[in-house]
């Protein structure tokens, strides 16, 4: 019997529920609730003894990043915001599970003090930092550009493009020779939907930030590369990304014909984050379920 799966019915492919949540949402009170690969992702020793630190890991892309690095073997820190300890809570407990230390370190990358004390805190209690994974991200839909704030605009570029400056500049006393950064930008950055402004304009700068860094980090032998979801079912969507009326047929008109999961990532965090990928770095990895990434 073939093992293989057809790519159109292997997740979740119907209608979903319109539901809100107020920002920032909790992953567990979501209908479906996401598939971050809890359990069927399988690891292999890729990152054994690697030192991570993700930020927004407490659902989602992130989720699905850390539980795969962890079956790795490698230990991890995740960001998220306090309202979110329940999500992170279960994601420590995927981690140990897997045998691997696990570090919460909860907080708003909007403040800049926290923002670089995130990084020595992850490091000293991890013992050194390995990667970097930036993949907390704000999203919330706007029809009509003159009701777009001057708060909201500040807060989405604040949270995530200008704190990803902010990790880096501190990762720079931690990260070795072999270390990576990856990334996390959008299909938005190449195909910016109207209602989406401001998180489309940070996804468009997150992507020339990374192909900069690679050029800049590169004499230094730390690869960094970005990621680019399409329509994927996360927390970020129920409470505000998406206008509710929208969240039915979320991500079914892909090629693929739903939307994806963050499990349905991971293996490219992981990939990207492996000696597997020492000839790749400045690159983008388009995860759309068929929309083109120029």
């Amino acid at each position: 019997m073939s093992d293989l799966n057809n790519p159109l019915t292997k997740f979740y492919s119907g209608k979903f529920e319109k539901q809100r949540q107020e920002a920032p949402a909790l992953q567990r009170k979501m209908t479906p609730v996401p598939d971050c690969g809890e359990e069927s992702y399988t690891g292999s020793d890729k990152l054994s003894g690697r030192k991570v630190l993700i930020t927004g890991g407490d659902s989602g892309i992130g989720r699905a990043a850390a539980i795969a690095y962890a079956r790795e073997g490698a230990d991890v820190a995740i960001n998220y915001l306090p309202f979110e300890e329940e999500d992170a809570l279960e994601v420590k407990q995927w981690i140990e599970k897997a045998g691997r230390k696990a570090v919460l370190v909860p907080g708003d990358l909007k403040e800049e003090a926290f923002a670089r004390k995130l990084v020595h805190a992850a490091a000293e209690e991890l013992g050194g930092l390995d990667i970097l994974v930036l993949n907390a991200g704000m999203q919330q839909a706007v029809k009509d550009i003159k009701d777009l704030t001057t708060k909201q605009i500040t807060d989405t570029f604040t949270t995530n493009i200008i704190s990803m400056y902010w990790t880096v500049q501190e990762a720079m006393a931690y990260l070795p020779a072999g270390g990576s950064i990856i990334t996390t930008t959008s299909i938005q950055s190449e195909e910016p939907s109207a209602h989406l402004l401001d998180y489309a304009a940070t996804k468009g700068a997150i992507t020339a930030f990374s192909k900069g860094l690679a050029a800049q980090l590169a004499p230094k032998g730390i690869r960094v590369n970005t990621v680019a979801p399409g329509p994927i079912w996360t927390a970020l969507q129920i409470c505000g990304g998406q206008p509710q009326e929208a969240i039915p047929e979320f991500g079914q008109k892909e090629l693929l014909e739903r939307a994806g999961q963050p499990a349905e990532l991971a293996a490219v965090y992981v990939f990207l984050a492996s000696d597997q990928a020492s000839y790749v770095t400045g690159q983008v990895y388009a995860v759309t379920g068929g929309s083109f990434f120029a």
